[in-house]
């Protein structure tokens, strides 16, 4: 199974349109969104080509293929309208004998990390930064922000494949990776 990770998409249907082009080019299996979908927030410039309605639309085409959690920017209205679940503030997605435990990182964060097995992965979003590392015997991963990137990284997403985790940018070059051994 191949997943294909963004997170805090924020309303841009250009980087919407990049991320989506980009899963079917990597033929991902599924689509895992970190939240923020389609609010900018109160923090945040506006993103390029900022058109929440049109990112309804082009997530509502795939949401049989998307798995997704709730940012701290996502809202009860914004689960009114898209055709798939995303108000749980976590979710658990098994993978290769080991819980993949998966939240934005607003509640849960590096610095308040799930209780969780020796070799689980906490996949996050929120901060805009790519994180690829093993602390204690788990596993911390960000892929970064595919809309608003910070601190010099790139428009990045990720990819699981054959327990191998990749940040890529948004021409597919590896930016972060590990090994889930």
């Amino acid at each position: 199974m191949k997943l294909f990770f963004v997170s805090d998409i924020h309303g841009s249907a250009f980087y919407a349109k990049k991320a989506i082009d980009i899963f079917n080019k990597e033929s991902a299996d599924y689509l895992v969104i970190l939240g923020d979908q389609l609010y900018h927030g109160a923090r945040n410039p506006l993103p390029k080509e900022y058109n929440p309605q049109e990112v309804i639309n082009l997530l509502n085409k795939m949401k049989d293929k998307i798995i997704a959690i709730r940012g701290n920017c996502d809202s009860e209205v914004d689960a009114m309208v898209l055709d798939y679940p995303i108000m749980s503030s976590y979710s658990n997605i098994l993978y290769d004998n080991r819980r993949l435990f998966i939240s934005h990182g607003h509640i849960y964060n590096e610095d308040n990390l799930p209780k969780l097995s020796q070799g689980d992965v906490f996949i996050y979003g929120h901060t805009h930064i790519p994180v690829a590392k093993k602390v204690n015997d788990i596993y911390i991963i960000n892929p970064g922000s595919i809309t608003l990137p910070k601190e010099d990284s790139p428009n990045s997403y990720g990819i699981l494949e054959d327990k191998i985790f990749r940040i890529k940018d948004l021409e597919g070059n590896i930016f972060k990776e590990i090994l889930l051994d």
